[in-house]
């Protein structure tokens, strides 16, 4: 039973950072997901992958992992770089 312990991204439909500021611990799946013939839902009978835990830093999340003695991965989030503009920078002069 591995972890995954990660931050999640921007929401690409909002502008804002609301639900990317915290830590997730999710398990991995054990096996693939499969469709029913009858309804044509997607299921799977592993019930750790409904588990998805929310920590306030990343050195919590991990604590708990080692607490319970599970197996995990740090996946660290990509830094975006925070492009300063100004109005006046669409008129200026690029040479």
């Amino acid at each position: 039973m591995v972890a995954r312990i990660f931050k999640p991204t921007k929401n690409a439909m909002q502008s804002g950072m609301k639900r990317s500021k915290k830590w997730h611990f999710e398990y991995a799946p054990k096996q693939s997901r499969e469709l029913d013939p009858l309804m044509g839902w997607t299921s799977s009978a592993d019930m750790q992958g409904q588990i998805r835990l929310t920590f306030d830093s990343k050195e919590d999340a991990v604590a708990y992992a080692e607490r319970n003695n599970i197996n995990y991965v740090v996946q660290e989030p990509h830094v975006r770089k925070k492009r300063l503009k100004n109005y006046a920078d669409v008129f200026g002069f690029r040479g």
